[in-house]
């Protein structure tokens, strides 16, 4: 097996959106004899401006190269994958409520898309040291116990949830079948810099910034498990680091094993940023809304002897920094923070 220190090359597909370019940066960052291939078709959440700066395609001296095309063109994703040692998996339509009013992409990306990266990777499985799928922990839908583990039973919520369901479950049947080297890694509530305005902590922040209401969903109950970013890059390059027996066919959860309401959370970001001249307003929940996600982490700790280290406040305190120093790059999302769906109750209203 290539330890740490080896030339490699790592696919990143989904490599300029939110968990995948702050991985990119931390591969970067780590591995200074790392090749990085990005694949990414720049949709509305993807940018190159997340990228650390890179070549072009053919550099010889370029340690990330960038791709711009579609997980589902067969033949660009084999070129890529026949170069690569480990394969990480981001691409993804990501956002529930926007699956709420648009769901058609997130089927084909999320689920043809990973069928195309599944075929490419089984045909050239001989040299792939490891197939990392991100999933997401919106596949479990609500919590049924205090902390959930892998076990608890699969039970999507949203279009957005169930298009990731299917890549999860497709993704372990090449495992089943065909022996692919496939781990699959379910992370709980992300934030951190680079996250797009419609994405609930982002939004609260920036709603600080100019001075508007922060906009909860329903009657602000509804909770998550946040972890900041890079506590998830960390898990991640444990998992491509560590010895492959132990992960290959498992589900890994990525979490703090600590829940917190969407009003808790508005609180949070309106102390920090000294905004309590800011009201909370609530508006109606959306359908299919999940009520609470918990992590239980045991087998992360097993596995990978990982836990997050950046606590809540402290990850927070980074993200409002970061997005208060970086207005020019998120000033072009602003119009993209609301979604016009039709709530619970049949009305039709801005998320």
């Amino acid at each position: 097996m290539n330890t740490a220190e080896d030339a490699r090359t790592i696919l990143v597909t989904g490599g300029a959106g939110f968990i995948g370019s702050n991985f990119v940066h931390h591969l970067h960052n780590t591995y200074p004899n790392y090749r990085i291939l990005v694949l990414d078709l720049l949709t509305y959440a993807g940018s190159l401006d997340n990228l650390p700066p890179f070549g072009g395609h053919g550099g010889a001296n370029s340690r990330i190269q960038f791709w711009h095309g579609d997980v589902r063109n067969a033949s660009l994703v084999d070129s890529l994958v026949e170069q690569s040692d480990v394969v990480v998996h981001f691409a993804a339509e990501t956002h529930v409520t926007r699956s709420i009013y648009d769901n058609y992409h997130f089927f084909e990306t999320d689920v043809l898309g990973t069928q195309v990266v599944s075929n490419s990777v089984l045909k050239h499985v001989k040299h792939i040291d490891r197939f990392i799928h991100i999933s997401t922990s919106e596949v479990y839908g609500t919590a049924r116990a205090a902390k959930m583990d892998e076990e608890q039973p699969l039970m999507p919520m949203s279009p957005y949830a169930s298009a990731k369901a299917g890549a999860d479950r497709l993704v372990y049947s090449y495992f089943a079948t065909y022996d692919v080297p496939a781990v699959i890694v379910r992370p709980f509530n992300q934030f951190g810099p680079r996250q797009h305005l419609e994405k609930v902590v982002p939004r609260f922040i920036t709603s600080c910034v100019l001075g508007e209401p922060l906009r909860v969903h329903g009657d602000g109950s509804a909770a998550r498990d946040f972890t900041y970013i890079e506590d998830t890059c960390r898990a991640l390059d444990c998992l491509m680091h560590c010895d492959r027996s132990t992960v290959i066919g498992e589900v890994i959860n990525l979490g703090t094993e600590r829940s917190l309401s969407l009003t808790e959370l508005a609180s949070h970001v309106i102390r920090l940023m000294h905004r309590e001249d800011l009201e909370i307003t609530y508006v109606g929940d959306r359908p299919g809304q999940v009520f609470r996600h918990t992590a239980d982490t045991t087998k992360a700790r097993r596995l990978l002897g990982w836990t997050p280290s950046v606590p809540f406040e402290a990850g927070l305190q980074r993200t409002i920094d970061w997005y208060v120093a970086h207005q020019s790059w998120w000033d072009k999302q602003l119009w993209m923070r609301e979604i016009p769906i039709i709530t619970k109750t049949g009305k039709r209203e801005l998320h």
